[in-house]
């Protein structure tokens, strides 16, 4: 299985803390965010990655990570995005890496205090179709939020009005090569995009989207200034515990 870990755009939100820096090289306690979701691909088993830059700070990538030898891995890839065409066309510039193997993909503003290794091992076996990983929050109306049935996911709404579960998709995915002529098929949305919302629909309607409900503490550090605090101080409580 290969890794894709997504780190381009511009992190308007977290503006002026990323007026001349990349969001995801900002600091989470005592490391910098993109190391969190590097750490948790290489814990899963997952040491083939590609991380996708973009912005004017690509470089800076290459000094702090170099080919990832902190985290025990002999190489790591690296592609460009030119502009913000959002989540699924980030991921279709990682095609020529992933080939037809299965791949991982997580945002790199996600942080997690806890294993998918399982998961992976559970989709590995899965051969076909695609995985995501959600977690019960309190404001699902913030969120993509899933509708389930059985083992397998109805539907995906983003930010519902009336949400019908608090079970939100947090940004890391699991697919097989399908997802790479899915992809060709998407037309950009509203915001000018392609969102790997409408990706995961499309392996929804097919009947082959699985769902992992994590158990574990999960953060998206890229949203806003308030979280991006909220994650640096459950990282430090833990790391003083």
């Amino acid at each position: 299985m290969k890794g894709v870990i997504l780190g381009g755009g511009l992190g308007t939100r977290l503006r002026p803390l990323t007026s001349i820096t990349n969001k995801h090289l900002l600091p989470v306690y005592d490391r910098p965010m993109i190391f969190y979701p590097i750490q948790t691909l290489v814990e899963a088993g997952i040491d083939d990655i590609m991380l996708v830059t973009g912005g004017n700070n690509a470089g800076d990538y290459l000094r702090l990570i170099g080919n990832g030898e902190e985290f025990g891995l002999k190489h790591m890839n690296y592609t460009y995005q030119k502009r913000e065409g959002g989540i699924a066309e980030a991921l279709g510039l990682c095609r020529h890496f992933c080939g037809d193997d299965q791949v991982a993909v997580m945002l790199g503003d996600n942080v997690l205090d806890g294993s998918i290794r399982k998961a992976v091992g559970d989709f590995k076996r899965q051969k076909r179709g695609a995985k995501i990983f959600l977690k019960e929050v309190d404001n699902p109306r913030e969120y993509g939020v899933a509708e389930l049935a059985g083992k397998l996911v109805r539907n995906i709404v983003e930010k519902p009005k009336r949400p019908k579960s608090n079970l939100a998709v947090i940004g890391i995915y699991l697919y097989d090569a399908e997802v790479w002529r899915i992809i060709d098929t998407l037309k950009p949305s509203g915001r000018g995009e392609l969102e790997i919302t409408d990706v995961n629909n499309a392996y929804i309607r097919k009947g082959r989207m699985t769902y992992e409900i994590l158990d574990c503490w999960w953060g998206d550090a890229g949203s806003s200034i308030e979280d991006l605090w909220r994650v640096n101080v459950h990282i430090g409580n833990k790391r003083h515990q």
